[in-house]
């Protein structure tokens, strides 16, 4: 059992008295919408177990059929609805019940309205008795939204409780996934600020379902905790520096950060409009690996450049890897950080096997300066040294958060306009002197850590450069669970490590081996700009010959 209670544990940012009694009434309004049929018994809440993912099994809150329904992907969700088999009332139903149920044991929510995803339900279910057939590629699959993604009617939120908002319209990809057939019932919690891996806000503390003394990551960890909860099928996520990858790692799922400005971003609550140094990317967050192709191939086939003149119109081509031997770089670290034991265990894993297999041809692949490019990045994030994060602080009497401190901390710094200018040179050249790098590396993909271990403790996480730079360089990478879990009998250091850089010697510092027991161990696989095809693809063969 945990240390520190579960009504501890799971609490939010705290502030001044206005900010507390606002930040009560979000909550409040919340939980109302919880139906009281759905209310977990005061037994199970006071002290639940670390691992809570059997408990929407165990409870008896579900019938048999909406516990069957809640186990499918979303592609399986798509093909029984399409084939009436299913309805999607019935599959609305069944996600929104485990996902109230999911919220008390994670705060993974920041606004519930099943009733409406019944009624958008409802007419799609109308639709395909009277025409035959599904309004699109989506249809009747419901789609639980990250916190920062405007949608008609519901709680939105740019990371401070001063820019909280009751959305008027649908964001671009929320009007995109609604004409495809989506269905809309939750949105999740994301951290203050919406840049770091502890996802803690006005409405609580996001835990990790496999062990709530760790953190689901951030900033998309309401969608990886609801998703591993069972609670969604199909989570919109962001990714910006990792926000993606980082909690689908931490919490065992898949996910793929797409190039950026290829899917609709237009409309995001957010707090540096114009900031442009670097683009965030919108993508899925799921269960199996066919449902990050099922989503790409369906919001891109809607054509959201007509729409956006910001978007790159590049179609997804999905290469045939049959017709081609696969040449795969492996990097056991990035030169800074040494991954923990576990996965240390995954990496020699994957290449064992793939050195094994007449499939793929394996290489030692050689990082490039990644130390540079993560400071380049933390600069670009906030180019005006965090003034406007500290002003939105205070607007809203909003205790700064120690990783939001961390964030806007050195090297970050205040940026005039010829500093700005100066800030994309270096970039620009870091981008340059990596495509280099990577043509001589003579690879087509990298498998590599998502991050530098399993989940982290919470409040721990300083360092996400295994993200952050492939979004300085901007190249697409799809996260996929092992199937390992860390293993306190084996994942321990053979003998005392030696720090890489003062960033190691912290990270080797977070290492307990008993902490992150049965925490999922994930793999990271990446690919040059646009090539977010051949990363689903070389992700396929990856995943199947690690786990055959």
């Amino acid at each position: 059992m945990a240390t520190a209670s579960f009504k501890e544990k799971i609490r939010g940012i705290g502030g001044d008295a206005s900010y507390e009694a606002k930040a009560r009434v979000l909550r409040e309004q919340l939980d109302a919408k919880i139906p009281s049929g759905l209310k977990l018994p005061s037994t199970i809440l006071e002290d639940p177990p670390l691992d809570i993912t059997h408990i929407p099994e165990t409870c008896g809150l579900l019938n048999a059929q909406e516990l069957a329904i809640t186990e499918l992907d979303a592609t399986a969700v798509c093909q029984k609805i399409a084939a009436g088999e299913l309805t999607a009332v019935e599959v609305v139903t069944s996600f929104g019940k485990r996902a109230a149920i999911a919220h008390q044991l994670t705060a993974c929510l920041m606004d519930f309205f099943l009733d409406e995803g019944i009624r958008q339900a409802q007419q799609l279910d109308e639709y395909f008795q009277k025409e035959g057939k599904v309004i699109g590629p989506l249809h009747g699959l419901p789609i639980s939204v990250k916190g920062h993604f405007p949608l008609k009617g519901t709680v939105g939120c740019g990371g401070f409780l001063v820019n909280m908002e009751t959305s008027t319209e649908d964001c671009d990809m929320t009007s995109i996934l609604r004409s495809l057939g989506a269905v809309f019932y939750v949105k999740t919690n994301q951290p203050q600020s919406l840049m770091h891996l502890e996802s803690k806000s006005s409405y609580g503390r996001v835990l990790n379902p496999h062990n709530t003394n760790l953190t689901p990551g951030g900033s998309s960890g309401g969608e990886s905790a609801l998703v591993t909860m069972k609670g969604s099928c199909m989570g919109l996520g962001t990714d910006g520096g990792g926000s993606i990858r980082g909690p689908c790692a931490h919490c065992g799922i898949y996910g793929i950060r797409p190039s950026s400005r290829t899917t609709p971003a237009h409309g995001l609550l957010w707090y540096q409009p114009g900031q442009d140094g670097i683009f965030a990317a919108t993508g899925p967050m799921c269960r199996s690996a066919r449902d990050m192709r099922l989503f790409l191939e369906a919001v891109l086939g809607a054509n959201p450049a007509l729409r956006d003149p910001e978007i790159l119109p590049i179609p997804l081509k999905v290469p045939d890897l049959t017709q081609k031997k696969l040449r795969v770089g492996i990097m056991m670290h990035d030169g800074v950080v040494m991954p923990h034991p576990p996965t240390i265990r995954a990496l020699n894993l994957v290449k064992e096997k793939l050195q094994a297999s007449s499939e793929v041809e394996v290489v030692d692949y050689i990082p490039y300066d990644h130390d540079r490019g993560f400071s380049i990045i933390r600069e670009l994030y906030f180019e005006d040294g965090g003034a406007t994060v500290r002003r939105l602080l205070e607007e809203g009497g909003e205790e700064m958060h120690p990783l939001t401190e961390w964030v806007i901390s050195p090297p970050v710094k205040n940026h005039d306009a010829a500093q700005v200018w100066k800030l994309r040179d270096q970039r620009d050249t870091y981008r340059r002197e990596y495509s280099d790098h990577w043509r001589s590396q003579n690879v087509d993909v990298v498998v590599c850590p998502p991050f530098q271990g399993t989940a982290s403790r919470h409040d721990t996480t300083k360092y996400f450069g295994y993200t952050a730079i492939w979004n300085l360089l901007d190249y697409p990478g799809a996260v996929f669970p092992t199937g390992l879990v860390a293993d306190p009998a084996i994942d321990i250091y053979q003998e005392s490590p030696t720090p890489m850089s003062a960033v190691d010697e912290y990270n080797i510092s977070l290492y307990d081996a008993a902490i992150f027991k049965g925490a999922p161990v994930s793999l990271q696989t990446v690919s040059r700009r646009f090539n977010d095809g051949l990363v689903l693809a070389a992700q396929d063969v990856i995943e199947r010959i690690l786990k055959s």
